[in-house]
Formats: structure tokens, C-alpha cells, sequence
């Protein structure tokens, strides 16, 4: 699968960065002096709940919302400073602009002369997604994943070395969801595009991205690898023991993180085999040991809980 082609490869490796970017609708700030860099050559996650700014923060990056201070670039430029933007971004906020009455394919032909593409572009980009088959049906016809993949074949029309994509697996089965996974780790992994995926569910994009950007109350709370997100759901073991004092000394020359809590202790950093293990090395007494590791979606929750103070990890 090759979709980016020589003349053009140049736009790959191009970041996308937000400095200091804020914007308010009256009382309400939607986004608050946001910053954040989305780098080439992987999948990013840009996370957060419904009404965290999201979709505030791509229409500002697409020159669709003017910001009240800070700036949204491409490859170091604003959106309406691109010439030709179709050949470097390629952008899909919603599923459902798509007049009814047109086959997809008359669909991309109306935007093919704004990017500057011949009609067999068209039809390429609709075998690319999966939509050669139907690439005559009228889109009216056509559920919300089919919509979802016109939305991906529209936004790869001029061949961008950046996507900026919003929900795009809101309406896929799950054969969908999995061919989109590829296709997206594809065009940035192999072909070095930038690509920026924003959801407001992790686990809808687990298993896409690279680097996670997560913001609540238009605020950064979070930017990492997807790597270093996961190490914060740490192994967590409630151990029931009348030993306090010798687990204490054991966490401490593990390196766990402890907590002295009713009837025992909890340990992190370590799971109950580890801890098991070691308790009977050392021979200290255990009347219970249970694992209660957190998982992605609770500390994606805990990150976005309006009541936790805004810090960029």
C-alpha cells in the first residue's frame, strides 16, 4: 500500500505544534494556554473527555476558529498560510458532510481540483480505503463506517504528509476498526506522516497510537508516549499480614512504593507473584494477597477528573 508519492514526500515529517493556545466563547475558556507538539512518523492520541476543547483545538489548527492568543501550526506555518494546504493536510472533523445525492466518487471529484489531483486519484484513494466497490452508490445510502471511510479517502485526496482526523472509528465494526488501526500505523509508521487522532474513549485507540496528548477543561493534563501511560497503571497488591514492619523493609529494598493500610499494606510496582515470591524468601507471614492494578480507562479517568489540578506530565 503506497500512497505518498516521490514529488511529494517532502511534507512528511512535518510536526504539528500547539504553543499557549487559548480560546473562550463568552465566560467559557474552551481551550486555557494549551501547548503541545504531535511529532512525524507516529500516531498520536489526542484524548479527552466530551466538552474537554478537542474539537475547539483541530478547528483553530484548520484555521476554522480564530484563537484569542497562542498559535496552531503546521511544519511551522498557520492553516491559511499553506499554499495548496490539501497536499499537506488532510483533515476529517465530521462524518456527516457528504451531500446525500452524490456517489462517493463524484463526492472526491469535487474536491479534486482544490488538490490539484487527477481523476484516477479519485478512484485510487477509494480502492486504498475500501470503498471501490461502492465508489458509485449515492452516499445517502451509506452507513456511518462507510461515511467514515469516504471522510479518510477525502482527507488522503491530495496526498498529505499530515491528517488530522477526529473520532474516526465512531461508527466501524470491529473488521473496521481493525483494518483502520493498520491503515493509520501504516501511513505513519512506513510512510512518515504526522497523524493526529482524537477520542474521547482510550481504549478506542489503545492499540493505534504512539504518543498520548490528553487534555480536560481545554487544559493539558497529560502528554507522553502511549508507553509511559500505561507504566502509570501500576501493579498494585493488597497484602493482608500481621508483619507490617518486615513487608515495610521489603518494599523498601525492592524499590516498591508502599502504604500501610487496615489489617496490611499496598504495594506498587510489583504483582502478586513478585511480592509471593519474595514474602517467602524472607519467610514473612501472609493470610492474603490480591492483585488490584489499575487499568488504562481509570487512570485516563483519574487524569481527566475536573477536580485534579492541570499538569503536563
Amino acid at each position: 500500500m503506497h500512497l505518498i508519492s516521490d514529488e511529494r514526500a517532502t511534507v512528511a515529517g512535518t510536526a504539528i505544534e500547539i504553543k499557549n493556545l487559548t480560546k473562550a466563547f463568552g465566560a467559557v475558556r474552551a481551550v486555557d494556554d494549551l501547548t503541545f507538539t504531535v511529532r512525524p512518523g507516529v500516531v498520536t492520541g489526542f484524548l479527552g473527555p466530551n466538552g474537554s476543547g478537542k474539537t475547539t483545538t483541530l478547528r483553530m489548527l484548520l484555521g476554522l476558529v480564530a484563537p484569542d492568543s497562542g498559535s496552531a501550526t503546521i511544519g511551522g506555518r498557520k492553516y491559511v498560510d499553506i499554499d495548496r494546504p490539501a497536499s499537506v493536510v488532510g483533515a476529517a472533523l465530521e462524518a456527516a458532510s457528504f451531500h446525500p445525492g452524490r456517489s462517493a466518487l463524484d463526492h472526491l471529484r469535487v474536491f479534486a481540483p482544490l488538490a490539484g489531483v487527477a481523476d484516477q486519484r479519485c478512484k485510487d484513494v477509494l480502492e486504498h480505503v475500501g470503498l471501490g466497490p461502492v465508489s458509485d452508490r449515492k452516499v445517502g445510502g451509506f452507513s456511518l463506517g462507510m461515511r467514515q471511510r469516504l471522510g479518510l479517502a477525502t482527507t488522503l485526496l491530495g496526498d498529505p504528509g499530515v491528517l488530522v482526523l477526529d473520532e474516526p472509528s465512531n461508527g466501524l465494526d470491529p473488521e473496521g476498526i481493525v483494518w483502520l488501526r493498520g491503515f493509520l500505523r501504516h501511513l505513519a509508521h512506513d510512510q512518515g506522516r504526522t497523524v493526529l487522532v482524537s477520542s474521547h474513549v482510550l481504549g478506542e485507540v489503545q492499540a493505534t497510537v504512539d504518543d498520548v496528548v490528553v487534555i480536560a477543561g481545554g487544559r493539558l493534563v497529560h502528554e507522553s508516549p502511549l508507553q509511559d501511560l500505561v507504566a502509570m497503571a501500576a501493579d498494585r497488591v493488597k497484602v493482608v499480614t500481621p508483619d507490617i514492619d518486615g513487608f515495610t523493609r521489603l518494599a523498601q529494598s525492592r524499590g516498591w512504593q508502599f502504604e500501610v493500610v487496615s489489617g496490611g499494606l499496598h504495594l506498587i510496582g510489583a504483582g502478586p507473584a513478585e511480592v509471593g515470591a519474595a514474602a517467602h524468601a524472607e519467610r514473612l507471614e501472609i493470610h492474603g494477597l490480591a492483585g488490584e492494578g489499575k487499568g488504562l480507562e481509570e487512570v485516563f479517568l483519574e487524569l481527566t477528573d475536573p477536580n485534579r489540578s492541570a499538569v503536563a506530565a
